[in-house]
């Protein structure tokens, strides 16, 4: 699993800021970051909501690149060490 997902501006190319892989892994950052503050805070229900919305929007990027590109779909979900769809 990669333990630093930030995602900087400088450390990616210019042609790959915009692609799927870069920007699920912003989100996969975002949703790590969240659950850490949800363990410490429970009961913080806007974070939550919040939280299912980034869920959400991983969520329908992932299927757009299973649909594409099933090789780039499995190597993110590998390189990231999360779950793949159902």
């Amino acid at each position: 699993m990669i333990k630093n997902l930030s995602v900087r501006s400088s450390l990616i190319p210019r042609e790959q800021r915009g692609s799927v892989e870069s920007q699920v892994c912003y989100l996969t950052s975002r949703i790590q970051k969240l659950t850490e503050h949800l363990d410490l805070h429970g009961r913080d229900y806007s974070s939550q909501r919040g939280l299912w919305k980034i869920v959400g929007k991983r969520k329908r990027l992932l299927i757009y690149l299973l649909k594409k590109d099933r090789l780039r779909y499995k190597r993110l979900i590998d390189q990231l060490d999360i779950r793949g769809l159902r």
